[in-house]
């Protein structure tokens, strides 16, 4: 595949409406998601008994990998995105030196084309974006292509490879989970290729193995080696844009397409994943953080006043990420209200003290 650089403009009214019209549709979507969640719960948020929910064959026979990581996460220029980025990197800095962590460097890999005001806040290598309308108005298509760039043209030191987003907050020090050329990952719950068999199997052919092989996640968190990334993300590319073009596709996989991109890109490659569910945290479903390592704010948080969720209504205490498109949150939010889930008083407080430490939060997020 051929690109060529292709630089974007300022964000624009329009822009801002249609990314609006986006989160909209993508909170419908979650939505439903986790009215299916709620009906197949696993227990996470009363805590995890056995974290490790799959683990390939004969990988524990290869010890844990006791190697750094770099942390990498794709993002845009967007106010939106740089805000979350800025979060991000305060709660990294704080993880990385303390006990049980392996991480190492940290890279934001900037899709944009062009720098912004946080290249020397945050340490950023500038990739290009896909050729305008490519993306067809999914922006997350951006990430395959974005990691192509980032490791044919960056130095890496590190052997193993965090894929990490900007609403991630690390709430732990997080160690290498991989073992070997088994990369370890999150299972999502709405991430099932069985379910969709028939279409995995337009990208999936049979020879290639039971639909089975096809793990439930996404790309992020994924904690991979180099040199298979290298190899796998060429194809995350083909995968993702071949599923965007297939109407049947991108009807059933809506939002989460990229995801099943990289999941079905990795088993093509026999590639199969530790799946740790306490990877992650995604409040406020998860309702405590415990010894679980990130959390994921991708849900918003609504709750009346006694302290009882209100999701899908807008409640008299709410975080919601989307509530801060065209700027950062303000400092020293208010705390939920008494009877709201630790995971959620814990986000929150942990924003607060991002905010409260990043010098310059309210003069640093607009342009």
């Amino acid at each position: 595949m051929m690109i060529g650089r292709k630089n974007m403009g300022r964000a624009s009214p329009l822009l801002l409406v249609l990314l609006a019209l986006g989160f909209f549709f993508a909170t419908y979507n979650l939505l439903t998601l986790v009215i299916q969640y709620k009906d197949s719960s696993t227990g996470l948020g009363s805590g995890i008994s056995d974290p490790v929910t799959g683990m390939p064959a004969n990988s524990w026979k290869l010890g844990k990998s006791n190697l750094k990581f770099h942390v990498a996460l794709t993002a845009t220029d967007a106010p939106y995105s740089q805000w979350q980025c800025r979060v991000m990197y305060y709660w990294y800095k704080k993880m990385k030196s303390m006990p049980g962590s392996d991480m190492g460097k940290f890279t934001r890999v900037l899709h944009s084309g062009k720098g912004d005001h946080l290249i020397d806040e945050i340490p950023t290598f500038i990739v290009d974006p896909l050729p305008d309308g490519l993306d067809r108005g999914y922006i997350v298509l951006n990430r395959p292509w974005a990691f192509v760039q980032w490791l044919e043209k960056a130095t890496i030191e590190e052997e193993y490879i965090l894929m990490a987003e900007p609403d991630h907050i690390f709430a732990n020090p997080l160690p290498n989970l991989a073992h070997g050329d088994n990369p370890a990952g999150f299972p999502f719950f709405y991430i099932k290729p069985t379910e969709h068999e028939k279409i995995v199997r337009k990208f999936y052919p049979e020879e290639k193995g039971p639909v089975t092989d096809v793990d439930p996640i996404g790309n992020s968190p994924v904690i991979i080696k180099k040199s298979l990334l290298e190899e796998i993300s060429p194809t995350w590319v083909n995968v993702s844009l071949r599923m965007k073009d297939d109407p049947e596709t991108d009807k059933a996989f809506g939002w989460v397409l990229e995801m099943y991109a990289y999941a079905v890109a990795s088993a093509l490659h026999g590639v199969r994943h530790i799946l740790r569910k306490d990877f992650m945290l995604q409040p406020p479903w998860d309702l405590e953080v415990g010894k679980r390592f990130i959390i994921h704010y991708t849900y918003g948080c609504d709750y009346n006043m006694k302290g009882e969720l209100t999701y899908g209504k807008i409640g008299e205490w709410r975080f919601d990420k989307r509530s801060y498109l065209s700027g950062p949150p303000p400092k020293n939010l208010t705390l939920p209200p008494p009877g709201v889930p630790e995971s959620v008083v814990r986000l929150v407080k942990m924003v607060n003290e991002a905010t409260a430490n990043i010098p310059g939060w309210d003069s640093l997020n607009s342009g």
